[in-house]
């Protein structure tokens, strides 16, 4: 098994440090959060979330990327405005976009643990593993939605208008995580 590349740069890091570190990236989703384009067809908003999500579990790897998405909910269960458009509280973790906040956790999980195995080295794998967690967060979210907008239309409130951003932000990751890499090499 590999080293992530936060692991790779700091690798005696301490436990109160990684705390902090699964907290800031708890934070850094908050604020791709505030990264929000309402669709007037859907409850689902456009955001900046799935990429920090992946993002997060590729630098911290499985466990610290699932603990930093369990943290973020935590945030905004508790009321803290961390969620799409400023919100927080309960609600929000069983309204509509609920299964993908709970898909953030096990798309970090799964983001991380490919990422472990190196697959954020090269460009080509580094895009597979983002395209495996985004998969991994409408796995959550669309079977969810559909009891808000029906199944006839949770493809069109869900999936479809999401799909150009989404595959951006997979290059956008994939590009980041070998450059680190390289960077980190010398």
């Amino acid at each position: 098994m590999h080293s992530t590349l936060i692991e790779t740069l700091w690798p005696q890091l301490q436990i109160k440090y990684r705390l902090l570190l699964v907290l800031g990236a708890s934070l850094l989703v908050a604020l791709a959060a505030r990264v929000t384009i309402p669709l007037p067809f859907s409850p689902v908003p456009i955001t900046g979330q799935t990429f920090a999500v992946l993002l997060v579990g590729a630098l911290l790897g499985s466990r610290a990327g699932a603990a930093a998405m369990l943290a973020y909910l935590a945030e905004g269960a508790v009321g803290l405005p961390v969620f799409a458009g400023a919100r927080g509280g309960p609600g929000v973790l069983i309204g509509p976009t609920a299964g993908y906040l709970y898909g953030f956790v096990a798309a970090a999980f799964v983001t991380g643990w490919l990422c472990e195995r190196g697959w954020d080295r090269r460009v080509a794998t580094a895009a597979l593993a983002m395209l495996v967690g985004n998969a991994v967060i409408y796995l959550f979210g669309l079977p969810w939605l559909a009891f808000f907008v029906g199944p006839k239309h949770v493809l069109t409130a869900g999936l479809l208008p999401f799909i150009p951003g989404d595959l951006f932000k997979v290059v956008l990751a994939a590009l980041a995580l070998p450059t680190g890499w390289r960077f980190v090499r010398g």
